[in-house]
C-alpha cells in the first residue's frame, strides 16, 4: 500500500508521547521497551538501503518504523515486522533509497514561489532566456497571458524573475531601451538572478522619479547613462529600496499562494526543512499567518534581517520550538552582494571590471564595519543565531572583525554564526573560522551555475578554483552545509549534491578538483550537519528513533552509482512528520 492511502491512524497515549520525547536511545540498538509494542504503529519501511546518515561512515538499517510523525523503531526487519503486530500501513521500498529528510542550509522559501507567479527568465538548463531577444518574447508573451493579470493588477507591473547578464549573448544587463520593447505604459521590474540587481523600462524609471540628479543610495548603485541619467539598471540597494515597495503591493492572497508554491517546489526536490533566509515584515507575516491558520506544509525556519526587520525577532516565533511547523530561529545580516554580479566585496580586483568601472574595482560593502559590530554584538547580546552573508573575502573580513569584538563583549557561547555563501573565502580565513566558532554555509552549486563565468571574466584562476572551498574547511576540523539559495537557483537538492561532489561547470571543466568531497559527506551537509547548523540536531538530521519523522525516497542509492550520475538522481516522495508531502507520478 502506498503512504498517500494511510488510513486514519490510532493515537499514542500521552504516556507514549512524553517518553518518546524524552527518553535517550542507544543508537546501535534504536528500539522503544517491549512495554510499549502493544501499541498501534502507523508505517513500517524496509525492502530497500534506508541510509540513516548516522555517524562518520554509512549506516544502513534494514527497517524503520514511524508513529505520530516520530521515528519509533530502527534495525532488522524481523524484529520490526514483531515489533509492529497493529502496523497500519506497511511501504516495500522496492530496491529504493530511504535517507533522513534534507534540510536547507541558506534559501528563500517564501520568494521561492515567486517563481511560480513571475515569469521565468532563467537561462538553460532551467529557463529559456539567452539573449535580450529572449528577455522581450518571453516578458511580452508573459504579460499578455490572461492568467497573469490577477498578478500584474495587484502589483501594478510587469515582473520578470532570473536573467543572468552572464550567460546572455550580449554579456550585459538588459536596458531600458531594451525593456522599452515590452511596453512603454507598464512600469516593468525584471529581477536578477542573484537578487542582487533589477532592471527596469523607462516607465519605470519615470514612475520612482530617478534622474541624472538623483544620488546613489548607500551600499548601492544606479548605472547611468554617459549623460548622467539612468540607464534601468539597478544594483543591491538601489534594486532592494525599489523592488521591497512593490512586493509589497501584492495582495495578501497573492503573497499565501506564492508562500504555498515555495514549500510545493522544496517538497518536490526532497527538503522536509525549509529557509527563510532574509525575512522582511511582509514575509514575517505572510509566514506567521500560515502558522496561525496551520497551513504550512512542511517546517519553516527563518531568519529575519536585523536591519530593517528586528520587529520580528521580539516576537513569540522566536523559539527553538515550531509553532504549526514555524520558528525564527535567529537573525540575517547582508555584508555585500554577488560574485557573478561583481558587486561582491573583494580584497583584489575583478577579473574583467564590469559595466562603467576601471582595473582596480572590487566590488563594495554594505555597512560600515563599525555598524557591523553593532549589528554583530546586538546579536551576541540577545543571543541570537545570525547568519550572515558574505561573498566576498573582504566582507568575510568584515564579518571576523565584528564577530570578534561581539565575542568580547558578550562572550563566544555556542550560539554558531553562519557564514552565508562564502564564495571567496580564503584559506587564511579558514582558521578564523574555526577561532570564532563561525559555521560555513557554502554555496559550491555556484561551481555549475556560475563556474566558466568565474574563470573567464569574475575571477580568473586560481581565485575561482577556490570558490566554496568544502574540502578545506572539512580539512579544518569544519561542518559545513552546502546550500541552493532558491529562488537564485531552483531548490534542487540533487543539484546541490552533484555540485558538491563533481565541481563541474556547464561547459564541462571540474572547477578546483582539489575542493571536492564524498557524496556520502555531501549528503552529511543536507541533513544531519544542515540539522546542527539550525540548533535541531536532536531532531532531525538522521534516521534515529525519537527523531521526527522526516524522509526523502530517491530511485537509487547515492553512494552505489557514479559520482557522475548523482545529478540524474529522482525524488520519488518526501515524508513530512510521517505525512507524504510530494509523491512523483
Amino acid at each position: 500500500m502506498k503512504l498517500s492511502q494511510k488510513i486514519n491512524k490510532i493515537f499514542y497515549t500521552l504516556f507514549l508521547a512524553v517518553f518518546m520525547f524524552s527518553c535517550s536511545v542507544d543508537e546501535s540498538k534504536e528500539t522503544l521497551p517491549k512495554t510499549q509494542t502493544s501499541q498501534s504503529i502507523s508505517s513500517i519501511y524496509y525492502g530497500g538501503d534506508i541510509l540513516t546518515m548516522v555517524g562518520d561512515s554509512p549506516h544502513y538499517v534494514e527497517a524503520v518504523v514511524e508513529s505520530e510523525g516520530r521515528i519509533v523503531f530502527t534495525g532488522d526487519k524481523s524484529k520490526a515486522l514483531n515489533f509492529t503486530k497493529n502496523t497500519l500501513n506497511h511501504v516495500n521500498l522496492q530496491g529504493k533509497t530511504m535517507l533522513p529528510g534534507f534540510i536547507d542550509g541558506h534559501g528563500h522559501v517564501v520568494n521561492t514561489g515567486l517563481q511560480s507567479l513571475l515569469a521565468n527568465l532563467l537561462p538553460a538548463p532551467d529557463g529559456g532566456a539567452q539573449s535580450h531577444a529572449d528577455i522581450v518574447d518571453i516578458m511580452t508573451a508573459w504579460s499578455n497571458d490572461s492568467n497573469n493579470q490577477e498578478v500584474i493588477n495587484s502589483l501594478g507591473w510587469i515582473m520578470g524573475l532570473g536573467y543572468d547578464d552572464g550567460q546572455l549573448a550580449e554579456k550585459a544587463h538588459p536596458s531600458a531601451e531594451v525593456l522599452d520593447k515590452i511596453s512603454t505604459e507598464i512600469p516593468i521590474l525584471l529581477i536578477h538572478q542573484s537578487g542582487h540587481f533589477g532592471a527596469m523600462n523607462s516607465k519605470a524609471i519615470e514612475l520612482l522619479g530617478l534622474t541624472a540628479a538623483s544620488k546613489d543610495p548607500q551600499g548601492g548603485v544606479y548605472r547611468r547613462n554617459p549623460d548622467g541619467t539612468p540607464n534601468g539598471v539597478l544594483e543591491e540597494n538601489a534594486f532592494f529600496n525599489s523592488f521591497y515597495p512593490i512586493l509589497g503591493k501584492m495582495t495578501q492572497e497573492l503573497k499565501d499562494k506564492s508562500f504555498i508554491a515555495g514549500q510545493l517546489s522544496y517538497a518536490s526536490f526532497g527538503y522536509t526543512t525549509a529557509q527563510d533566509g532574509r525575512s522582511m515584515a511582509d514575509e514575517s507575516a505572510t509566514m506567521a499567518r500560515a502558522s496561525q491558520a496551520n497551513k504550512l506544509l512542511i517546517d519553516v525556519v527563518s531568519y529575519p534581517d536585523i536591519i530593517v526587520n528586528r520587529k520580528s525577532l521580539t516576537t513569540q516565533y522566536n523559539s527553538a520550538q515550531y509553532t504549526n511547523k514555524y520558528r525564527i530561529a535567529g537573525a540575517k545580516l547582508t555584508l555585500d552582494g554577488s560574485p557573478q554580479g561583481k558587486t561582491a566585496w573583494l580584497s583584489e580586483p575583478y577579473h574583467a571590471p564590469p559595466f562603467g568601472q576601471n582595473a582596480h574595482y572590487a566590488g563594495y560593502g554594505v555597512i560600515t564595519n563599525d555598524e557591523a559590530a553593532k549589528y554583530l554584538s546586538d546579536a551576541f547580546e540577545n543571543n541570537w543565531q545570525i547568519i550572515t552573508h558574505a561573498n566576498g573575502d573582504k566582507a568575510i573580513d568584515q564579518l571576523v572583525y565584528a564577530i570578534n569584538i561581539a565575542a568580547k563583549q558578550h562572550g563566544n557561547e555556542d550560539r554558531r554564526p553562519v557564514l552565508i555563501h562564502g564564495q571567496t573565502l580564503r584559506a587564511d580565513q579558514i582558521q578564523s573560522l574555526v577561532k570564532l566558532k563561525i559555521f560555513p554555509s557554502l554555496f559550491p552549486m555556484h561551481t555549475f551555475y556560475w563556474g566558466d563565468w568565474h574563470v573567464e571574466s569574475v575571477l580568473g584562476h586560481p581565485r575561482a578554483d577556490f570558490i566554496s572551498p568544502t574540502k578545506s574547511v572539512l580539512e579544518a576540523g569544519l561542518k559545513f552545509t552546502s546550500h541552493h539559495d532558491s529562488p537564485v537557483t531552483k531548490p534542487s537538492s540533487l543539484r546541490v549534491l552533484d555540485a558538491t561532489v563533481n565541481r563541474t561547470t556547464r561547459s564541462g571543466v571540474i572547477l578546483g578538483p582539489s575542493e571536492r568531497v564524498s557524496p556520502y559527506i555531501a549528503l552529511k551537509a543536507l541533513t544531519d550537519w544542515a540539522a546542527y547548523q539550525h540548533f535541531e540536531e536532536k531532531n532531525k538530521g538522521t534516521i534515529t528513533v525519537g527523531k521526527q519523522a522526516d524522509f526523502v525516497i530517491l530511485d537509487k542509492n547515492p553512494l552505489k552509482i557514479e559520482k557522475v550520475n548523482l545529478g540524474k538522481l529522482k525524488i520519488l516522495q518526501t515524508i513530512s512528520y510521517g505525512e507524504t508531502v510530494y509523491q512523483s507520478e
